[in-house]
């Protein structure tokens, strides 16, 4: 229907000379002007009624002076300039990239190295755990603007294709020693360290001055009754040539079905996950104590495998612990109210939650 009007009136208007259309448009301002003559002097506009008018006369420039007459032509400039001077102020302004990261996680981000001394990895596994998702490369900016230096820990990560294809069940065990003083002087205390490749789980056994071959078989049973508990049952057992690993620690667990594979000799990169989670071990707990019982070695080793496995980050589980089964939702900011930081073994391992509701 629209159509069939359209057309003939696109065909009359296009037909019609410019002179006609000009004495047709002469003819409307005269009778506006009679209009308007009819009018009071002054008609007040609304803003709906001034949005008509500059939608419709903006294009025209200088000949809207010919064609009005309810508004001058000052006051409609005046209307054009108000709008452009509206959008400007709504108009947002920032630099080009992407956002500055917010205040309140520089700020954090600023405490954590300074209260620890992390590096970029961990400080981003920390925020993580808070659901504070940042790259690498941001905690670096942040640090480095706060004249906080470089990265402590930083260094590359090898991984062993071998070690991929089995890590759902694969256990790496490695012995870990500690000096201890006595009053006959100082001896070493020997522990077992097992580590589950897939989770990162981290177990370690009680520790002795006599690691013999009753004190090995125990903790083997311990090791398979912990794995039992935690649902995650070795398929395989790792670890290297050394004598203190007898027949029957291999025997044992192979009672429960895992099979026992032996590194060969002078290949530590075989072994590099429990070495790495040793050193960790070492670096970041043992050697700031001096220990001088074994029921002190075993309450530090005990709180230090808590905190690996529930508050410590690790890069290979989305740098949440080892023990969470997912890391948790993600939020944009966090108030720095809401952060509490625990403590373990006077205040040498720190871990940063939320505070309970």
């Amino acid at each position: 229907m629209t159509s069939r009007i359209l057309h003939p009136l696109l065909s009359l208007l296009s037909s019609v000379p410019r002179q006609e259309l000009a004495r047709q448009v002469a003819y409307l301002k005269e009778e506006n002007r009679v209009l308007r003559e009819r009018l009071p002097k002054r008609i007040t506009t609304t803003e709906k009624e001034r949005q008509r008018l500059l939608k419709a006369g903006r294009k025209l420039g200088p000949q809207l002076k010919q064609l009005m007459t309810i508004v001058s032509y000052d006051s409609f400039r005046r209307w054009v300039r108000e709008v452009e001077e509206k959008k400007s102020d709504e108009t947002p302004t920032r630099k080009p990239g992407r956002p500055r990261t917010k205040e309140e996680i520089r700020e954090l981000i600023v405490q954590i190295r300074t209260e620890t001394g992390y590096g970029y990895t961990k400080i981003r596994q920390e925020l993580r755990k808070l659901g504070i998702k940042v790259s690498r490369q941001t905690v670096k900016n942040v640090l480095v603007a706060a004249g906080l230096g470089t990265d402590p820990t930083a260094g590359p990560n090898t991984w062993d294709a071998l070690l991929k294809r089995h890590a759902a069940t694969l256990w790496q065990c490695d012995y870990i020693s500690k000096p201890m003083w006595t009053i006959k002087g100082i001896v070493d205390v020997y522990m077992i360290v097992f580590l589950h490749i897939g989770s990162r789980r981290m177990w370690i056994s009680p520790c002795t001055v006599q690691p013999n071959a009753g004190w090995v078989r125990q903790q083997g049973r311990n090791f398979l009754m912990h794995a039992e508990d935690i649902g995650l049952s070795p398929g395989y057992v790792l670890h290297d040539r050394d004598r203190k690993f007898t027949r029957e620690f291999d025997e044992i667990l192979k009672s429960s079905g895992a099979k026992v594979k032996k590194t060969t000799i002078q290949s530590p990169n075989l072994q590099a996950h429990v070495e790495r989670a040793i050193q960790t071990l070492k670096h970041e707990v043992l050697n700031h104590f001096v220990v001088v019982s074994e029921h002190h070695l075993n309450h530090i080793c005990s709180e230090a495998v808590r905190w690996y496995n529930t508050e410590r980050g690790h890069s290979a589980r989305e740098n949440v612990p080892p023990a969470w089964e997912s890391p948790p939702d993600e939020v944009p900011t966090i108030r720095r109210a809401d952060v509490v930081c625990t403590t373990r073994l006077g205040g040498l391992l720190k871990h940063y939650s939320r505070r309970a509701a």
